[in-house]
């Protein structure tokens, strides 16, 4: 599956809140889109993290990967963590996260961060063995 990947504004707010919603709910939250579009919208208008959105051929949203910047003490410099993946399940095992997760690395290298940490669940084994894949 061929996805398009670019970097969410305040216009995908409509349809990136179902899928963040969707991504709560696959770590146990209650369905709150209301909340999950606020949390969005506050995080991409202070420009507190990058949110970049996969869309299939027919530009309908199928995932999302946010970076929140930082900064490594060690290495005195800006970093990214990953904190947040997801891809609907019907887009699944078809190489969206991996384009998500290529496309985070060269949205950090762009802004000059030293490194992009992940952070995970201990329990999200799937993701965890796509991260092994791609050398993380």
């Amino acid at each position: 599956m061929a996805a398009t990947i670019r970097q969410a504004t305040s216009e995908d707010l409509d349809y990136l809140a179902l899928l963040f919603d969707a991504y709560r709910q696959f770590y146990g939250q209650s369905s709150d889109v209301n909340r999950a579009r606020q949390f969005l919208s506050d995080r991409i208008s202070r420009g507190e993290s990058i949110v970049l959105i996969a869309e299939d051929q027919a530009r309908t949203a199928i995932g999302f990967v946010q970076l929140y910047p930082s900064f490594s003490s060690i290495l005195a410099a800006p970093m990214h963590v990953l904190s947040d993946l997801f891809v609907i399940p019907e887009a699944r095992r078809r190489g969206v996260g991996t384009s998500l997760l290529q496309s985070a690395v060269e949205t950090a290298r762009a802004a000059g961060v030293a490194r992009v940490e992940l952070a995970t669940a201990m329990s999200n084994v799937p993701a965890q063995r796509l991260y092994e894949k791609l050398g993380w």
